[in-house]
């Protein structure tokens, strides 16, 4: 059976995969208990959540669904907003931390294998590790924009839903709480229907082309060709 027409990913890159969704799970799930601690709220720091161990930020079921089907979880860092002086702006720093902290991710990936080709450190290197080291920083690069959009679409329970919580007034937020669930299932018909997916987040994702794109433009401007 050639499990690469079923699976989002090369069989042979999901060793690969593995490691950079660790990654990139980890310093998301970091990035909102940080700012949650610095802003008053001790517990994501009580839950042991204020580290950068991927075994404290890992869901095994999440990670398994990212390798077959393209799209997963970590374990959600729990926040009380009510510890914070101003909920509602600290409360959208928050949220909007870890998608940033994916995209900041990908850009420092991008100037270390820009830097790795510059100075051509890989010259010496086998075939097989430069191929790695390659693919290593590709995956790097594209998946932590993946998650970035993704994490910014306006759906529960990703954090763009909880960005818009604290944008729109409580009376508004409460009529679409109503349609909460709804707008679950929502997500899992974009994703899973090929017609549907290309009409809706489909473009969404194309984004990550252009704002690689960007990344490379200021990565240049700093560095030089």
């Amino acid at each position: 059976m050639d499990w690469n027409s079923f699976l989002p990913f090369p069989v042979e890159q999901l060793p690969f995969v593995f490691v950079v969704l660790l990654i990139g799970f980890t310093v998301h799930e970091f990035a909102h208990a940080f700012f949650a601690d610095r802003f008053g709220d001790p517990t994501p720091r009580s839950m042991g959540r204020l580290t950068l161990n991927p075994r404290v930020h890992l869901d095994w079921l999440g990670m398994i669904f990212f390798l077959i089907i393209g799209i997963g979880w970590a374990k959600p860092v729990l926040v009380n907003r009510s510890r914070f002086k101003n909920p509602r702006l600290m409360g959208i720093i928050v949220s909007a931390a870890g998608p940033v902290s994916n995209l900041v991710l990908a850009f420092i990936s991008l100037i270390i294998f820009y830097l790795l080709m510059k100075y051509q450190a890989l010259d010496h290197a086998s075939n097989g590790v430069g191929m790695a080291v390659k693919l290593f920083f590709n995956l790097m690069i594209l998946q932590n924009i993946f998650l970035f959009i993704l994490n910014l679409l306006p759906l529960p329970p990703l954090d763009g839903y909880r960005i818009v919580e604290d944008l729109l007034p409580t009376s508004i937020m409460m009529k679409i709480k109503a349609y909460e669930q709804w707008l679950f299932y929502a997500i899992l018909l974009m994703f899973f229907i090929p017609p549907i997916r290309r009409v809706t987040i489909g473009p969404v994702f194309a984004l990550q082309w252009d704002i690689l794109d960007e990344l490379n433009r200021v990565v240049l401007f700093i560095f030089g060709k």
